[in-house]
């Protein structure tokens, strides 16, 4: 199966701005790109990248004054498989994780593991270990929160978006993967593209998307509580500990969003 995706997004700064961004496909994707993956900027600017510390391709530019445009178009692979589900996949003891995997057992900026472990051990401590109490979770999360598109807050952190019972796909994530650490099980955040393939399309305008992934079996395995199915054609963008590692985009001074337009769409 071939998917088509892009963006084009513009961003207004009163002075020129440095700016950091994760725009990218993530590297593990690349194999599958079927054209070229690349940003182009409108007006022209000095662009440099370089691999952050979780492994995402990163871009660092300095916008100019006035309205900076950036924008990517590809194609790429994907084998049209549902996200398969790690039914056998097993918990490991903490002594038995690989060192790289012990930060995703902390809490983070938004994953707040302290104001939740109470209630994380109270719900699921009698649950099977492994996807039996990843499952339970995602059951949980997806029951708990309602999706509106109206009241993303950037600045809600899993506790309060389980005290808020509402919020967009980043909600879920990190209040799935918040429960998920305070029960010992390792979990990252992810970003990408999502788009409507195999279901029915969503009436909202089209954004990149949030999931989340859980180390079992001595693998990453790809879940997602807001929409608690497999799903085809997720493009990964960017991994990290929440939301603030994989941040689309971040300005050092006043850069005001002007423009946004995602495109994920199946052509073949």
């Amino acid at each position: 199966m071939k998917i088509r995706a892009g963006f084009r997004l513009a961003y207004e700064c009163v002075q020129p701005t440095a700016m950091l961004l994760v725009l990218n496909v993530h590297p593990s994707r690349r194999p599958d790109l079927l054209t070229p993956q690349t940003l182009s900027f409108a007006p022209g600017t000095d662009v440099w990248g370089y691999l952050d510390s979780f492994g995402n391709d990163c871009t660092r530019i300095v916008a100019p004054a006035g309205v900076t445009t950036i924008t990517t178009q590809f194609e790429i692979y994907d084998d049209g498989r549902p996200d398969p589900l790690p039914e056998n996949a097993v918990q490991h003891e903490i002594r038995d994780l690989p060192d790289e995997v012990l930060v995703y057992l902390l809490g983070s900026r938004y994953c707040d593991t302290d104001r939740l472990a109470e209630f994380a051990w109270a719900t699921f401590s009698s649950t099977p270990l492994g996807w039996p109490r990843v499952k339970a979770i995602l059951d949980f999360v997806h029951g708990h929160i309602r999706f509106d598109y109206m009241k993303a807050d950037p600045l809600r952190t899993a506790y309060q978006g389980y005290q808020d019972r509402v919020g967009v796909c980043r909600d879920f994530a990190h209040l799935a993967i918040t429960l998920c650490r305070c029960m010992n099980i390792p979990a990252r955040y992810c970003t990408g593209y999502l788009g409507d393939i195999g279901v029915p399309a969503d009436p909202n305008p089209m954004d990149f998307s949030a999931w989340f992934q859980v180390y079992l079996g001595g693998h990453w395995r790809t879940v997602d509580a807001r929409h608690n199915h497999p799903r085809i054609g997720r493009i990964l963008m960017a991994t990290g500990r929440d939301a603030t590692d994989v941040a689309l985009t971040t300005a050092f001074g006043s850069a005001v969003l002007k423009h946004f337009e995602v495109l994920t769409e199946e052509i073949g």
